[in-house]
C-alpha cells in the first residue's frame, strides 16, 4: 500500500509542477469570484501544499488553517491585489486554485 500511496504522490507532484506558473493577479479574477482561490503563505513549498490537498492530508490543512497559513482568499487581500496587480505563483489543484506571493530577492 505505501507504493501505492508513493506513487499517486508522484504522480500528484509531477501533475502540480506542470500546472504551476506566474500569473498577474487579475487574470485570476474568474477564479477568484467563485470562491476557489486559497492563500498560501509565501514562506510553504506550494507544490508541496498543493499534493498535500490532493492526498486529503486533513491534519495538515487543520494545523495550516488554523495558524493562517493556507487561507481562503480574503476580500481585504483580493482588493489590495486587485489594486496592485502582482505576480503571484498559481497552482491549479481542482477545485481550487492556490496563490502564493513571494519576496522578491534582494539583489
Amino acid at each position: 500500500m505505501a507504493d501505492a500511496d508513493d506513487s499517486r504522490e508522484s504522480l500528484l507532484r509531477r501533475e502540480y509542477l506542470s500546472q504551476t506558473a506566474r500569473i498577474r493577479w487579475h487574470e485570476l479574477q474568474a477564479w477568484y469570484a467563485r470562491g476557489c482561490v486559497i492563500e498560501v503563505d509565501g514562506e510553504l513549498d506550494l507544490i508541496e501544499i498543493a499534493v498535500q490537498l490532493g492526498l486529503d492530508n486533513t491534519a495538515l490543512f487543520e494545523q495550516l488553517t488554523g495558524a493562517g497559513r493556507v487561507v481562503p482568499m480574503s476580500e481585504e487581500r483580493a482588493l489590495a491585489w486587485y489594486e496592485a496587480n502582482p505576480e503571484v505563483w498559481a497552482v491549479v489543484a481542482p477545485p481550487w486554485v492556490l496563490v502564493q506571493q513571494r519576496a522578491e530577492p534582494a539583489l
